[in-house]
Parts: C-alpha cells; sequence; structure tokens
C-alpha cells in the first residue's frame, strides 16, 4: 500500500495501480525494483518468524539442544536481514538478546 495525495485527499493505492500512474520510464521500473525488493523482504521476515515460534515450541517442550541450534541459526538470519535493511539492527540485537534471555531461564529451570 502506498499514499497519494490528490485532490485534498490522501488515498490508499497498491501497487498495481501505481504502475498506471507512472509515466516516466525510471518510474516504471523503480515500481517493478520496489514490488521485488518488498516480496523478498516479506520473504526474510516471515522465515525468521517462522524460526522464532519453532525455538519458542522448542523451549516449552524442554528440548534445549535444538533450541540452541535453532537460536544461533536465527541470530545468522536476523543479522543478515539487518546487513540488508530488512530490519534495524537495533531490532535484530533485541530480538537474539530476548531469544538467549529465554533459553537462559529455561536452562535454569531445568
Amino acid at each position: 500500500m502506498q499514499f497519494i495525495y490528490v485532490h485534498g485527499k490522501i488515498s490508499f493505492v497498491r501497487l498495481e495501480e501505481v504502475k498506471l500512474l507512472a509515466n516516466i520510464k525510471s518510474a516504471k521500473k523503480r515500481i517493478l525494483v520496489t514490488e521485488k525488493r518488498t516480496a523478498l523482504n516479506k520473504s526474510r521476515k516471515s522465515e525468521i518468524k517462522t524460526y522464532i515460534k519453532k525455538f519458542e515450541n522448542a523451549v516449552t517442550a524442554g528440548d534445549l539442544t535444538e533450541a540452541k541450534a535453532l537460536l544461533n541459526v536465527i541470530d545468522k538470519k536476523l543479522k543478515r536481514a539487518a546487513l540488508k535493511n530488512v530490519i534495524h539492527k537495533n531490532a535484530a540485537a533485541r530480538k537474539v538478546s530476548r531469544l538467549a534471555k529465554k533459553l537462559n531461564q529455561a536452562n535454569k529451570a531445568v
């Protein structure tokens, strides 16, 4: 979704509709690039969320060795996403820190 300003009103416009608005060749190219990057970023975020859910399920099930392995994968994926500007680097560090804290608390409980 994007915002556009039309006749004194702010409206929502889907990217497919924005294609029709662009007249300049470079603007059309940028729209295509934006769509590709958006899809890739969405895929990366979704993958990270899936790994986090697997990690939390492993911690609640008490499978700490699997949880530790998943934490390493999540750390790598989050750092990669931060490097690619999919998420902010501090947000990535915060998520890894919170997951590590969960794992340490689960280790202490066992």
